[in-house]
């Protein structure tokens, strides 16, 4: 038995339910599992995950320090640890069709950008130098973004980050530019990555310039390795030195994150030697003990399920439905005069480009949220703040794990531009500040609309199921 903290004599046993030791708390995760169920996800880097993967997340996993490698650990007791990371290790190369000859596969990572700066600590190495797409033109921040006055990311801090752009004319990369700079600048790394890019990457042609600088080349799929698992969008690993991943997006499994590297010969040099990849080693203690403590097991074998779910005829239609359905929310929002940057999508990605409209993407977001439609402001090409951007993502992934089709995403379409024209209406009382648009939105003058199409959204999203373990 254990003090509740209160001093106030109240006791719990271990094996006591959250519903009995903490009411507070689980009233909070029942507010929340209440909003995901009544409302539309449409964070594009969100999904909701199968209930197998949620019951890995919450076993005796969770219990056990496993610092090290499988068969290399540094505390007693993890044989079983050590399979439940074999098996994540091989059903991650299953997943995307590698041999493990040719791949070999981190698991540890946290996340995808823990997994991110471990390949920069091991490859790329203090202050040497990379290239990634620009924040503003749909890049990460991992990838090395910094302002004229600050260095955001800790990749910008560690590194020698020069951005690549998009095209002014096309919205798409600009491929010809980037070997050009990469010319000059040289880099070490070129990532091949985006955060809000809705077009599949030419990974050919990313090849090809990182030959030409003598770069190595990694893809961050993290929002499309889903897609590349059911063989919807082009695969990175035919071409790339590296490939990371989160596991929690399109992929739809745990919050985790994946670092695939080669193995096997790079090169063969003027001799006739073969030059083998030297990067498992490095890439292993970059991880641990370079960046990370204890891996999360529990979080491994959530990450194990979801690649085998990721395996199925079921999870490829998911993947297809998820981009129909993308493209069907690009298509009904441009019907009705909306402008999208690059005009269109080839995967679950919509941005939304709202200059021209009298709205900025935070004031957007504001008033879907206050819909009951989840989706983040986003820069679009040409901003210069991240905290003041022009933009909204919207994404599919989760709406699809719903069970939501193109007919439903018509009524969401509706949902959208119904919220945005009212946002408009509220910016005409408003004026341009932030802090008078929250006000005349929570005034009565717009109480009355706002929470009328609140309730239409929650009865519509009320409809789908939500996978979960019982009430949480």
């Amino acid at each position: 038995m254990a003090s509740n903290g209160k001093g106030d004599g109240a006791h719990f046993a271990l094996d006591d339910p959250l519903k009995k030791v903490d009411p507070q708390l689980y009233e909070i995760i029942l507010k929340e599992k209440s909003r995901q169920r009544h409302g539309l996800e449409m964070i594009a880097s969100e999904n909701f995950t199968s209930a197998a993967v949620l019951q890995s997340l919450g076993s005796c996993l969770h219990n056990k320090y496993s610092e090290g490698l499988p068969g290399a650990r540094y505390y007693g007791g993890n044989e079983h640890i050590d399979e439940v990371e074999r098996l994540c290790q091989q059903r991650a190369l299953d997943a995307f069709g590698l041999s493990s000859e040719r791949w070999g596969v981190n698991v540890q990572p946290y996340s995808g950008s823990p997994a991110n700066f471990a390949v920069y600590t091991a490859v790329v190495e203090p202050h040497g130098r990379i290239m990634g797409l620009d924040l503003p033109d749909g890049g990460h921040l991992t990838h090395g973004f910094f302002t004229q006055t600050k260095k955001v990311s800790a990749t910008s801090i560690f590194f020698e980050s020069m951005p690549y752009k998009l095209n002014p004319e096309t919205a798409e990369i600009d491929y010809d530019k980037l070997q050009e700079t990469a010319r000059l600048f040289k880099p070490r790394l070129i990532i091949a990555g985006v955060s809000c890019y809705p077009r599949d990457l030419d990974y050919a042609r990313f090849r090809r310039i990182a030959d030409d600088v003598g770069a190595l080349l990694m893809a961050d799929m993290a929002h499309v390795s889903g897609l590349v698992a059911a063989g919807v969008a082009p695969s990175p690993f035919e071409l790339c030195d590296i490939v990371t991943s989160t596991t929690h997006k399109t992929l739809r499994g745990a919050r985790a994150g994946l670092i695939f590297f080669r193995r096997g010969v790079r090169s063969v040099d003027r001799t006739g030697k073969e030059v083998p990849y030297d990067l498992e080693d490095r890439i292993n203690q970059a991880v641990f003990p370079g960046l990370q403590g204890g891996p999360h097991n529990h979080a491994i074998a959530g990450v194990a399920c979801a690649l085998l779910q990721a395996q199925t005829p079921e999870f490829k239609l998911y993947q297809t439905q998820v981009v129909a359905n993308a493209r069907r929310l690009a298509a009904g929002l441009k019907a009705r005069g909306y402008t999208l940057v690059t005009g269109g999508t080839d995967n679950h990605i919509v941005w939304l480009d709202l200059r021209g409209t009298g709205l900025t993407g935070a004031k957007g977001e504001l008033l879907l949220e206050a819909a009951a439609i989840a989706c983040n402001k986003n820069t679009v090409p040409g901003d210069k703040s991240a905290l003041n951007p022009s933009g909204l993502r919207l994404g599919t992934p989760a709406l699809t794990t719903r069970g939501l089709t193109e007919e439903h995403f018509d009524t969401v379409v509706d949902f959208i531009d119904k919220a945005l024209q009212l946002a408009k209406q509220v910016v005409a009382v408003s004026g341009v500040k932030m802090v008078d648009f929250r006000r005349v939105l929570a005034g009565e003058q717009f109480a009355e609309p706002a929470t009328k199409l609140r309730g239409e959204v929650e009865a519509f999203a009320g409809q789908f199921p939500l996978p979960g373990l019982g009430e949480l």
